[in-house]
């Protein structure tokens, strides 16, 4: 199921508003320039991470992984960037939207359990 188009877009929704939740969290944990640094910075760190640090032929991806690590190490990644985006609109008083969020995470993660367990297994 983890490949199936619904869970598929709702993965990547979600990597868009993970994104955009570090944004937000970015812009209200500053002022002035560092709200801008930060606004810009959170989302293009986590979007750098996601694209370099991969798994060798993950059938997610294209395959390729310009820097490979163990599938515990990319789910991780994922994780840690997924549900921070999450915690980035909790924190920055959109609660509702953050627990949404979150939730729709948890969903797409209970419906990949092929995708777990081969990352598990790498």
């Amino acid at each position: 199921m983890g490949n199936a188009w619904w869970n598929l877009t709702l993965r990547f929704l979600l990597e868009l508003a993970a994104l955009l939740g570090l944004g937000i969290a970015g812009w209200s944990l500053s002022d002035g320039w560092g709200r801008w640094l930060l606004a810009l910075g959170l989302p293009l760190v986590a979007a750098v991470l996601w694209g370099i640090f991969a798994v060798l032929n993950d059938p997610s991806r294209s395959g390729r992984a310009p820097v490979p690590v163990p599938g515990v190490v990319r789910l991780a990644l994922e994780l840690v960037i997924l549900f921070g985006g999450a915690a980035g609109f909790y924190g920055a008083g959109y609660t509702t939207t953050g627990i949404i969020v979150a939730l729709l995470i948890a969903i797409s993660y209970a419906f990949s359990m092929d995708r777990l367990g081969w990352l598990l297994r790498q």
